[in-house]
C-alpha cells in the first residue's frame, strides 16, 4: 500500500506569479460575495505562497497600485496621431473606456479605498503614480519634438485625470459621448474657436 503523497505546486516564474496575482486581485474584487481583499486571500486565489506576495508588494496598497497601473498601461496605449491635441484624445479616449468597464471601476474604487496607508504604500502609490505620468510626458515630449508648445504636466493632470478618476471614485460615468473632446478642448482650448466663420 502506498500513502498518497501532497500534491507539489508547480513553480511560477515571476512573470507568471504577478499575472496570477494581478487576476486573483481583480477576481476578488468582483466577487458578488463581497470577498475579502487581504494578501492570504489573493495568494490563495492565485496559486502562491503569501510570503511571496508580501515579498513583492509589501501590502494590499502597493499591490492594488501595481494592479491599477498596469491595467492603465495595458489600456492606454499610446497613440501617436502627429498632434499633441490628437495624443490627448487617444489617452482620454482610452481612459474613458477603461473606467466603464466593471474590472477598470472598481479597481479604481479599490484604490481609493485604500488611500490611506503606511509610508511604505504610499511611497509605492507614489512610484507607480510616476509610471502612469510618465505616458503623459512621453505625449509631451512627442509634442516638443514637433515643435508643438505642450501644457505643463500638472495642468493636464488637474484638466484630463482628475475630473477623469473623480467620476470613476463617485459612481458617475464619462457622458455618453463627446467627453475626451470636451476634456481635451478645456485644456487646449477649442479648436472651432479660433477659425474664421
Amino acid at each position: 500500500m502506498t500513502s498518497k503523497q501532497p500534491a507539489r505546486r508547480l513553480r511560477k516564474s515571476p512573470g507568471q506569479v504577478r499575472s496570477a496575482v494581478h487576476r486573483a486581485v481583480i477576481d476578488l474584487l468582483s466577487d458578488p460575495e463581497g470577498a475579502d481583499l487581504t494578501i492570504p486571500a489573493v495568494a490563495r486565489r492565485a496559486g502562491v505562497n503569501h510570503t511571496s506576495v508580501y515579498r513583492r508588494w509589501g501590502g494590499r496598497e502597493a499591490l492594488l497600485a501595481d494592479v491599477v497601473v498596469t491595467r492603465l498601461e495595458r489600456d492606454s496605449r499610446l497613440a501617436d496621431t502627429a498632434t499633441l491635441r490628437g495624443d490627448l484624445k487617444a489617452w482620454v479616449e482610452a481612459g474613458v473606456a477603461s473606467v466603464r468597464t466593471p474590472e477598470g471601476r472598481l479597481l479604481i474604487h479599490a484604490v481609493a479605498l485604500s488611500v490611506r496607508g503606511s509610508a511604505t504604500a504610499q511611497g509605492e502609490r507614489a512610484r507607480q503614480f510616476e509610471r502612469r505620468m510618465a505616458a503623459i510626458e512621453r505625449i509631451r515630449d512627442r509634442a516638443a519634438a514637433r515643435g508643438e508648445v505642450p501644457p505643463p504636466l500638472d495642468r493636464i493632470l488637474d484638466q484630463l485625470v482628475a475630473p477623469l478618476y473623480l467620476r470613476a471614485v463617485l459612481g458617475i460615468g464619462p457622458p455618453a459621448s463627446g467627453y475626451p473632446d470636451l476634456l481635451v478642448d478645456r485644456l487646449l482650448g477649442d479648436p472651432d474657436a479660433r477659425r474664421p466663420a
